[in-house]
């Protein structure tokens, strides 16, 4: 029987859909969801729904202010790319104008594509010493879409995002466990339901400005036990403090049932994280984070040393490290 804080967690969760409007674009979005969803199915691959990017929160109906989640989205993008590597299909719902798999290589704020072209009378060639790399990047791009196995598609607010989430979790429920979710969004905490914003733009000059929020809903509940039950689901749990990491990650499992929390810590996540989860497949239930057990958890680090290897990603251990558990996952039909 679920507690009454779950009971609240999926309340909100439904009140939250019954009372925000979708985004206009929800069911095209959807119907190219659907298609993409049958190809893969019909040719037996795995599925990935990769977020990426944060989200903002608009603080009028006619949008000038918002609030934002700063995310560039760079382990969204290059994990889908190694996701496509490992001969998963890939659903790439990620923040507008956010990085993107294979362009994310040339980014105009450090790596501009402009940079490394020069120009031969009325020619265009790619300078000796990036062509290399351009070659390789463009090679794989290439093999992506010939196979059609990358469906990307955007959102900016985190009303958006919900309502997508929501939506294409549905999608995958046929594939089971060969459904993959890696939940790597900055998604905002809080949010000004739709009732309660200004239609206009807020207007300055009239002294300080208050503005009470609501608490976006755990929407890890509901993904769990109603949306998508059989699908291997990843969350991300980002502190500043090191000593909070491993205890948040085994309270999210334990109040959202779900398989792994990937714990990373602001200045050492680009070369380790922590792969948090059940030691026997189901979280320990406690009625407050100090009663956990650990023993009823496992973790298991992944660090990558820059110094030897400075353009090694971390990423790619993630994913391959994913993978493995993930074809254990869908092989076990217990």
């Amino acid at each position: 029987m679920a507690s009454d804080e779950d009971q609240a967690a999926s309340f909100s969760a439904e009140q939250y859909f019954a009372t925000q409007p979708p985004p206009p674009s929800l069911e095209a979005d959807i119907v190219r969801v659907q298609e993409f969803v049958l190809r893969q199915r019909a040719a037996k691959r795995k599925v990935v729904l990769v977020t990426s990017g944060g989200t903002t929160v608009p603080l009028e109906l006619n949008v000038v202010r918002f609030l934002d989640n700063f995310s560039a989205g760079t382990r969204g993008a290059t994990s889908a790319e190694y996701f496509l590597k490992a001969g998963y299909a890939v659903i790439f719902m990620h923040r507008q104008f956010s990085l993107q798999p294979f362009s994310r290589h040339y980014s105009h704020s450090t790596h501009p594509f402009l940079d490394f072209l020069d120009v031969d009378a009325e020619y265009i060639e790619v300078k000796s010493a990036e062509r290399p790399q351009l070659i390789e990047v463009l090679k794989a791009y290439k093999q992506v879409q010939k196979a059609g196995t990358l469906h990307s598609l955007t959102f900016v607010t985190v009303n958006d995002y919900l309502w997508l989430l929501r939506a294409i979790s549905k999608e995958l429920y046929p594939l089971g466990r060969n459904a993959m979710f890696y939940l790597a969004a900055a998604v905002s905490d809080f949010f000004l339901p739709r009732q309660k914003m200004s239609e206009h733009k807020i207007q300055s000059g009239k002294g300080s400005l208050h503005i009470e929020m609501d608490q976006v809903p755990k929407i890890l509940k509901p993904l769990v036990e109603e949306w998508t039950r059989e699908g291997y689901i990843v969350s991300f749990k980002l502190e500043t403090d090191n000593a909070l990491l491993i205890p948040k990650a085994r309270a999210a499992l334990a109040r959202y049932g779900h398989q792994v929390v990937i714990g990373n810590e602001l200045h050492t996540r680009k070369y380790q994280v922590v792969f948090v989860s059940p030691a026997n497949g189901k979280p320990a239930q406690a009625e407050n984070e100090e009663e956990l057990d650990p023993s009823k958890f496992s973790e298991t680090w992944l660090r990558i040393d820059l110094a030897v290897n400075p353009a090694k990603e971390i990423e790619e251990d993630i994913v391959a490290e994913l993978v493995r558990r993930h074809q254990t996952w869908a092989a076990d039909s217990s």
